[in-house]
């Protein structure tokens, strides 16, 4: 594989801000350029060569993206824009902007966050729905919420709270990952909000939760487009459980898409120290968390004393050890890149790359390929645009709240 500059180029670039106040709401749309003109090149594996170019810089870790139509991108920035990119070029005002964190509000540990995750309505063209995942504050802490607007010209109106998950915590992940299914209902995907996994404890209390029906906490949940409950969820009816709840025992998942063979819905989640996962769902079915897995504590400690199966309990797909923290995950079902239709691509925060996957390969079951590594950006989404190119959204750190993210386009090299 080889790189020629954009690393160096967006270094330059992102060396250009100046770092923001920690309250990121106070920050002033960027007026920075939006592209390099000197672009990465690389060589697969595959053979294609692949071109990296910038398409937006002075981005607040922008978490995830999406195209209502071929000149249009909308990124929501954690810190509450939602932002839009339209013929190349970041507008300076955001399409909708989250309410201020109420008075009192405990503080994430990765700062302020009040956007998530974007997903359009199967039917936008008509309908023109936006749906924004978001920590939702309160006395008990946070816990995710989903609401919807429509998107009028460049902005975002009408906005209302559609619902709201039963996973009250002060700390702990708070993903919102959502998806459409085929028969447009919504999932949502809830972390299991252990806000003591990295404190040095072992105490597993807090992530039980997620094999408990009576909570939303490491669930998957699945809605209609209006927010209510349809009839025929896995648990309705069943004294105990939440009606939401479409899966359970998921740690914190960040990704979901159709394999588009099998047609077989996938998942990836982030474990512990390893044990990354992708999982194929199925309603009402348990996966294990914290029960059954392949990673370790915080201290270094196996998390589970049966951590390949248990009775009752789905295995993984594939999994990761050491973690590369999966952000997302699509399958990418174009043709503009040699020998890439069908397989899988993986955004990886701590692994600091975006991972192809080829399946039912010759000699193994799925060969892995860590792209645009010497970049070393943190990819938070990966998506498939309607022009057949690759696009990511990326981030240097976890934490603060320096403009320092990006969009960058894949694009094959003829």
């Amino acid at each position: 594989m080889r790189v020629r500059s954009l690393a160096l180029a967006v270094a330059v670039l992102l060396s250009a801000f100046v770092p923001t106040t920690a309250h990121v709401r106070a920050q002033e749309p960027t007026t920075q350029p939006t592209a390099t003109p000197d672009p990465a090149t690389f060589t697969t594996e595959t053979g294609q060569r692949i071109r990296v170019v910038t398409v937006a810089t002075g981005l607040v870790h922008p978490y995830s993206l999406a195209f209502p139509d071929a000149r249009t991108i909308l990124v929501a920035e954690r810190n509450g824009r939602l932002r839009v990119i339209q013929d190349g070029a970041m507008l300076p005002q955001p399409a909708w902007q989250a309410p201020p964190l109420p008075k009192g509000a405990p503080a994430p540990n990765n700062g302020p966050e009040t956007l998530h995750f974007i997903a359009l309505h199967p039917q936008f063209a008509q309908n023109r729905l936006v749906y924004l995942s978001y920590p939702k504050y309160g006395e008990r802490g946070s816990t995710i919420a989903v609401g919807r607007g429509k998107l009028a010209g460049n902005t975002v109106t009408d906005f209302q709270e559609i619902f709201v998950a039963d996973a009250w915590e002060t700390g702990g992940a708070n993903p919102g990952r959502m998806f459409f299914l085929r028969d447009g209902t919504l999932l949502v995907t809830v972390g299991d909000r252990d806000r003591i996994c990295c404190n040095g404890s072992e105490d597993n209390s807090l992530r039980m939760k997620a094999q408990d029906l009576g909570n939303d906490y490491g669930k998957i949940l699945r809605i209609r487009d209006d927010g209510s409950i349809p009839k025929d969820n896995p648990f309705v009816g069943k004294p105990g459980a939440r009606p939401e709840i479409y899966s359970y025992g998921n740690r914190n998942a960040y990704g979901l898409a159709y394999h588009p063979q099998s047609g077989e819905l996938w998942e990836s989640e982030i474990g512990p120290l390893g044990g990354d996962e992708i999982n194929i769902l199925y309603p009402g079915h348990n996966y294990g968390w914290p029960l059954v897995s392949m990673g370790r504590n915080y201290t270094g400690t196996l998390v589970s004393d049966q951590p390949w199966s248990r009775e009752g309990m789905d295995n993984p797909r594939m999994f990761w050890v050491p973690s590369i923290s999966p952000s997302s995950l699509i399958f990418y079902t174009g043709d503009r890149f040699k020998g890439w239709n069908g397989n899988a691509f993986v955004g990886a925060l701590n692994g600091k790359a975006l991972v192809r996957i080829a399946l039912n390969q010759p000699v193994q079951a799925e060969h892995r390929e860590n792209l645009l590594a010497s970049l070393n950006v943190r990819v938070r989404d990966v998506q498939q645009g309607p022009d057949g190119n690759l696009y990511i959204c990326t981030e240097l750190a976890a934490s603060g709240s320096t403009a320092n993210g990006t969009v960058l386009r894949i694009e094959p090299i003829p």
